[in-house]
């Protein structure tokens, strides 16, 4: 009942959001509308108007925090409860046995849970050789849902689970071998496609919330909610910086991180790049040739469902471009919990893309579904620790994550440079 009434008021407090998001992009517009004219008048800009439409911006840009924050708050669901999903008696003694667990140290009953695992009879609860107990399978799903909202990423990418600590798959560079043929007409032998073998190996990620044993007597608090929730930003933001700008080797490889090439010379195992003309800039004259010409250096089958990402300083720098008609090619969210649109594509917002500057590629635009794999190891762990930092008990949560390109094709970026 509780979750009930914070989410109808988090859907309330959204909708008010979304009103005063509207009113301040009515103000940025007009405001601009006074820029670009004293532009045409005076060959330059008033430092007042400059200032204005500089708080107007950060305005419109923390309505849009808020209005994310709020819409995650009103959908997240409540921890522990799958509609339409009647739990069976292992996951009911596994959730009671990792309860004692968190909140007194008592490890016999997810160790009994083990042993019978052993013998084949029931769900693991093992302990691995990495150390911990799983949290059970219930937990454990709301925690992914609960970090799909805070890692744009993984809401938007091909999601699949492993249970072993790398993930292969064959891609076809090529396609599949296919051809036309008449009834009654021989069927002549196809081209043998042409396969990539790719690894994509599974990372530690790991998160150390504490709690005083006050709390952890406490049998009001529900532990569970309470360690997602402790865990859900801090693992969704390690996420979220990995699969934009991670190595490959201590962390899953970003999107930005393969080679790249300019377009016209693309190869598979690279991404290819568009130049702006400019150096850390949009070209002054007819700036949104540019985007245009980025989202048609992307195949037809990839941009129906290709969207744009970019950091919010560089969709600050977005808002102002128009068409060669005058509409401003970025347009507000159509409501709560939508996403912005950049010439009807939507706009991502990944923190962790390069700021506009010289030779930066600050803006990808990709069909993200096919263009990036992420692989979740089944299993989340912990580890209970009451000694290294008393009074306070420290929980070791880990979890392992791998990611990377699947298709070099499916995504191409746009460079702030001359070439």
């Amino acid at each position: 009942m509780t979750d009930m009434i914070e989410n109808k008021a988090a859907e309330q407090d959204a909708g008010l959001a979304f009103a005063g998001f509207m009113r301040a992009f009515d103000a940025y517009k007009a405001t601009n509308e006074d820029r670009l004219a004293q532009l045409e008048t005076r060959r330059g800009t008033d430092v007042v108007t400059e200032e204005k439409l500089s708080r107007i911006d950060a305005a419109l840009d923390a309505a849009q925090r808020r209005m994310d924050d709020l819409a995650v708050k009103a959908r997240r669901p409540a921890l522990g409860i799958e509609t339409g999903v009647v739990q069976d008696r292992n996951v009911a003694e596994h959730k009671t046995a990792f309860d004692a667990y968190l909140r007194g140290g008592e490890a016999g009953g997810l160790r009994a849970l083990e042993a019978k695992a052993m013998e084949g009879k029931a769900l693991s609860a093992g302990s691995g050789p990495d150390g911990g107990f799983l949290v059970p399978v219930p937990a454990e799903r709301e925690i992914l849902r609960r970090m799909s909202s805070g890692s744009p990423l993984r809401a938007l990418a091909t999601v699949r689970e492993t249970s072993t600590a790398t993930f292969k798959k064959a891609y076809s560079v090529t396609g599949p071998a296919a051809g036309w043929a008449a009834e009654t007409a021989a069927r002549p032998q196809t081209n043998s496609p042409v396969l990539a073998d790719l690894s994509f190996p599974t990372m530690e990620l790991y998160a150390m919330p504490s709690a005083t044993q006050t709390v952890l007597d406490d049998a009001a608090v529900d532990l569970e909610q309470w360690l997602a929730e402790e865990i859900e930003t801090v693992f969704a933001e390690q996420e979220s910086a990995a699969f934009v700008n991670g190595d490959g080797t201590t962390r899953p490889q970003g999107f930005m991180t393969p080679p790249k090439v300019a377009n016209g010379t693309w190869s598979w195992g690279r991404i290819g790049y568009l130049a702006t003309g400019v150096a850390g800039a949009f070209p002054a004259a007819n700036a949104s040739d540019v985007l245009v010409d980025l989202v048609y250096a992307l195949k037809a089958g990839y941009r129906q469902n290709a969207a744009f990402s970019m950091s919010r300083r560089t969709q600050a720098a977005v808002r102002k471009l128009k068409s060669t008609t005058g509409e401003y090619l970025w347009q507000p969210p159509a409501g709560v919990g939508q996403p912005a649109t950049l010439m009807n594509f939507p706009v991502v917002e990944l923190e962790d893309m390069p700021e506009i500057g010289a030779d930066s590629f600050s803006i990808a635009f990709a069909d993200f579904r096919r263009s990036y794999l992420i692989v979740d190891r089944t299993g989340v762990r912990v580890l209970r620790d009451p000694y290294s930092a008393k009074p306070y008990v420290l929980f070791y949560v880990t979890k392992r994550v791998g990611g990377g390109v699947q298709d070099f094709e499916a995504i191409k970026l746009l460079r702030f440079g001359v070439a």
